[in-house]
């Protein structure tokens, strides 16, 4: 049974394999040749144009209807066909049939001709309309992919709004932070300043004091002495000056 069932499995992927190389085949990409939209040209209704030109060359002009006429009298000699009954009728219907496709058959390939024009014209409307409808829808897919284009620069122009900012904010971080260190480092010069100003006044003050503690009353009056003579002295030069 494993065997069959490997049998029938060949045997089908090779039946696949031929289908594919019949429909992958070039004539089957050929294209389909178009319908003729009218017959070809008859004589007596049924008889193909081609078959007169075909014995033209051979026979003659008369050759087509003598063997036709060979024919039907070998027939008949023959008895192959016997005419009776039947043969009448189908020849009285034969020509109604002939009598009526001659009569209303040109009314009737009007009729028809009109329907298939319309046919053909709603064919070609809706080809048109479809036509129509592709070429829009190329338009826009050909508009977005110019769009798409555009979403590439205005995708850079947003990096690049966005490489701005984080700049901006980073000097603004920057900026703050030097303000700040600046600030710390100007509160540290105003304390040392500051410092140092307050040592000078305690130093000042510190030495004033012990200056001013030193000094004996003795002292003060033997200054306070010395500063009178400085200043009669003073007086007297000036005086001098004035008078000379």
């Amino acid at each position: 049974a494993y065997l069959n069932e490997m049998l029938i499995s060949q045997n089908e992927n090779e039946m696949l394999v031929q289908l594919s190389h019949l429909h992958t085949s070039p004539n089957s990409q050929a294209p389909v040749p178009a319908l003729p939209e009218k017959g070809g040209k008859t004589r007596h209704g049924i008889i193909p144009e081609e078959i007169f030109q075909l014995l033209y060359p051979k026979t003659g002009v008369t050759g087509p209807y003598m063997l036709g006429a060979g024919l039907l009298t070998y027939i008949l000699s023959k008895e192959i066909y016997i005419i009776n009954h039947e043969t009448f009728a189908a020849a009285c219907m034969g020509t109604v049939i002939i009598y009526g496709v001659r009569k209303f058959g040109p009314d009737v390939a009007a009729f028809a001709d009109k329907l298939n024009e319309e046919k053909v014209q709603k064919a070609q409307e809706v080809k048109d309309l479809a036509m129509t409808s592709l070429a829009q829808a190329v338009l826009d897919e050909k508009k977005e992919q110019w769009r798409a284009e555009g979403r590439q620069m205005l995708f850079d122009a947003k990096r690049n709004n966005v490489a701005m900012l984080l700049e901006t904010n980073r000097r603004e971080r920057v900026h703050m932070v030097t303000n700040e260190v600046k600030k710390r480092l100007d509160y540290q010069i105003a304390l040392q300043t500051l410092h140092r100003r307050m040592e000078q006044e305690h130093m000042v003050n510190w030495v004033e004091k012990n200056v001013v503690t030193s000094i004996t009353p003795q002292q003060e009056k033997t200054s306070i002495a010395k500063c009178i003579t400085d200043l009669k002295l003073l007086a007297k030069v000036q005086q001098a000056k004035a008078t000379v």
